[in-house]
């Protein structure tokens, strides 16, 4: 098992909009301009930004370093459908033993 509690909490709210986080890697990306220049002018934090930004890379096939959004979101989608898959599992197991248990006792008939 892995050393993450699997949590079925709804997932905090993102501190910046979307549309900011697309404007802020767009800029960066057209004109070139450093991350750290960008980000304060937006009022962003830099290493916020930067991960946008090798994300936008990513997404655009300029790097094969980490994984694409598509891939990140195929990866959570398969983490928990095997979480669920494994519980099932235990579940089978332990009916597949009560049910053994159930065969193997000895038929008595009731008296009359």
């Amino acid at each position: 098992m892995s050393w993450r509690k699997e949590s079925h909490a709804v997932p905090a709210p993102r501190k910046y909009p979307d549309e900011l986080r697309e404007r802020a890697v767009r800029e960066v990306r057209t004109t070139g301009r450093p991350v750290a220049h960008v980000a304060r002018d937006l009022g962003i934090h830099k290493e916020a930004m930067r991960g946008w930004v090798r994300q936008a890379e990513a997404d655009a096939g300029e790097r094969d370093d980490r994984l694409t959004t598509a891939e990140l979101e195929e990866l959570r989608q398969l983490r928990k459908e095997n979480v669920e898959l494994r519980r099932a599992n235990e579940i089978l197991k332990a009916a597949s033993v009560f049910f053994a248990q159930e065969i193997d006792r000895p038929q008595t008939r009731p008296s009359r």
